[in-house]
């Protein structure tokens, strides 16, 4: 049975109240010590963000302190769809909470993910009636994406960014997702990573930073 999520959480580095909002969704087997380094980075540049890593509700079997959003023991499409369906309420729920703890809206958050956490940065984000300020995914995929037409509520700016040797969600998932979410009727900003794997690359760490940045402003909506 899932458990309410919750994780490492770092809070503004210039010292005030929140302003705006980054959550970090990990990929699978990890946990949210993972990504929240990522905050650590980009926090210099963005003094004012409250950043929050939760860990996935369910533990991996054999991994300790290895969590999941749902299980996937295959690149199957259809269990794909069907575990980030399963899945995504529980981050809407979070997402709700956060933006109420922190007295903030849909426009001062940016989902951020990584593989698995990226197909639920998506799942969630644009089922959201009110955009989010943005969706930034590394090495991910787009869970149902011949669904997406009729289940998108919303078009938020998105940036996805892929190594072209990752082996364990190869690239051609996120020309799958560009496809599908162009098939939609929005659009997404991407970048190609040479010779990084399934990991985030010194390009896309300043790319995906820059994005966000972007996005929290308002530059993109």
């Amino acid at each position: 049975m899932s458990r309410p999520i919750d994780g490492p959480r770092l809070a503004p580095r210039d010292g005030s109240a929140p302003k705006k909002l980054v959550i970090f969704l990990h990929g699978y087997g990890s946990n949210g010590d993972d990504l929240i380094s990522l905050g650590q980075m980009w926090a210099r540049d963005l003094p004012h963000v409250q950043w929050i890593s939760p860990n996935a509700p369910d533990p991996v079997p054999g991994a300790p302190n290895g969590y999941q959003w749902f299980p996937i023991s295959n690149l199957d499409p259809r269990r794909i769809e069907e575990g980030a369906a399963m899945a995504g309420p529980v981050v809407d729920a979070f997402i709700d909470q956060e933006l109420a703890r922190y007295q903030l809206t849909e426009s001062d958050l940016v989902l951020c993910g990584f593989s698995q956490g990226t197909m639920l940065s998506l799942q969630a984000g644009l089922r959201r009636k009110r955009p989010l300020a943005g969706i930034m995914g590394f090495s991910g995929a787009l869970p149902g994406g011949a669904k997406l037409k009729e289940d998108m509520a919303s078009k938020p700016p998105i940036m996805l960014i892929h190594g072209d040797q990752d082996q364990v969600l190869p690239l051609g998932f996120m020309f799958d997702a560009l496809e599908h979410i162009a098939a939609a009727g929005h659009g997404a900003q991407w970048h190609i990573s040479q010779g990084i794997p399934h990991s985030i690359g010194e390009d896309g760490l300043k790319l995906g930073g820059r994005f966000i940045g972007k996005a929290l402003a308002g530059q993109l909506a």
